[in-house]
């Protein structure tokens, strides 16, 4: 699985017929010190991901192993949604920290 932040939806009013009910959403891959990459993923949501949510997708055929997503021609699923990791033992993230603007607050040590 990957790390990534919801940063925009994806619309597609034409699609095959298999895609039909799933919601797709921009994700931007980071990593466990919420520095983003270049990367960015279509990724069909199976957890009502939101708007600048931190969460977890999986890509290739991990992808299709969600109940959304079973036999679905899709290839990055977000699984989950994060609300808080540590490193070490310290806080590196958590979603309650966020202001509103959807960036990270880091929290203090």
């Amino acid at each position: 699985m990957l790390m990534g932040r919801v940063v925009g939806t994806v619309v597609s009013t034409r699609k095959d017929e298999e895609l039909v009910g799933l919601k797709f959403l921009l994700v931007k891959q980071i990593d466990c010190n919420l520095v983003e990459s270049e990367k960015f993923v279509v990724a069909a949501d199976a957890v009502g991901a939101g708007m600048g949510e931190v969460v977890l997708y999986a890509s290739g055929s991990s992808a299709r192993q969600t109940t959304a997503t079973n036999n679905r021609p899709v290839d990055a699923t977000i699984m989950a949604i994060v609300d808080s990791f540590d490193i070490m033992g310290q806080n590196r993230y958590s979603k309650f920290d966020e202001d509103r603007s959807g960036r990270f607050d880091p929290v203090a040590d």
